[in-house]
């Protein structure tokens, strides 16, 4: 989850749901409300931890942790030197889950595909959007902790790409890297905040609307397929702090297409491979936790 959350365009929440621990996350996040805190607070550590399934929330949270200062600069590189190969197979990877994800959907009517449709339509306008320009205030990284956290969680909705959305992607990437440790805290006080409070949320339309919020989920991966297209034009880039071009808006085109305004290899057969890796992985991961449960 946290490789996937430092990629602007492929969502923490898809990996939880590849991998079987999406209703346990956010089942266990719910856990922390007045009870909890009450736990906490008065030293009973061992019910805390129970009630609120910490050890495991524990393991997912230091994933994260860990797998963002110590992949953020891998990600980075491959992106930067292998760009169409690591596109194409995030593109399998969120083809296999949007699959995986509409099997689970009991059954499919009007309401069910209008709502996939509505996922759909929002993720893309979403993955089209232009970044805005923003303060660098402590409220304003407080309020993008929050939301960015939020679709962290959603499948086929990047956090990232909310942040670069935001304006702060590059801001809050240079401040970990730097480790500013004020920025960052008032960025996870936002998280924490925000997290917490959505899960609520989403428990909730999970649990009184399964079939039309699975649906909506559905559709926000397929939306959000235009993002990792592998072949793009750049329209609008910037220089970061480090010297390096990095791309604002960008839109999706053909192989051939891109041979033609880049100059460079599409890669084509590569990418196809990549793609086929990407699905067979989420098959697998599937297979096996299927083999687990049983």
């Amino acid at each position: 989850m946290g490789a996937a959350d430092v990629v602007p365009g492929v969502s923490g929440g898809t990996i939880a749901f590849i991998t079987g621990i999406y209703d346990e996350l956010l089942g266990s996040i719910k856990k922390i409300d007045a009870t909890a805190i009450k736990l906490f607070f008065t030293g009973k550590f061992k019910q805390f931890m129970q009630y609120i399934n910490g050890y495991f929330l524990l393991s997912v949270l230091l994933g994260i942790a860990i797998s963002i200062f110590s992949l953020a600069k891998l990600m980075t590189w491959l992106l930067t030197n292998h760009p169409i190969q690591i596109w194409s197979f995030f593109f399998g990877l969120i083809i296999a889950s949007s699959i995986l994800v509409a099997t689970t959907v009991k059954e499919w009517n009007w309401k069910t595909i209008l709502s996939s449709i509505i996922g759909a339509t929002v993720a893309y306008y979403i993955t089209v959007a232009s970044p805005t320009t923003t303060p660098d205030s402590y409220w304003f990284i407080f309020l993008s902790g929050a939301i960015a956290i939020c679709a962290m969680i959603l499948p086929g909705i990047s956090g990232s790409f909310i942040l670069l959305l935001l304006g702060k992607y590059s801001f809050i990437m240079d401040s970990i890297s730097q480790f500013k440790i004020d920025i960052m805290a008032v960025f996870a006080v936002g998280a924490a905040i925000g997290i917490i409070s959505f899960s609520h949320f989403l428990s909730w339309l999970l649990k009184k609307y399964n079939n039309l919020t699975i649906a909506l989920l559905t559709g926000f991966m397929v939306g959000s397929l235009n993002k990792v297209w592998p072949w793009k034009e750049t329209l609008e880039s910037y220089i970061d702090s480090h010297g390096v071009e990095q791309a604002i808006t960008q839109r999706s085109i053909l192989p051939t297409t891109f041979e033609q305004l880049t100059g460079q290899e599409a890669h084509i057969v590569e990418a196809i491979i990549y793609c086929i890796i990407g699905l067979v992985l989420v098959s697998s991961i599937e297979f096996i936790a299927k083999k687990l449960q049983k």
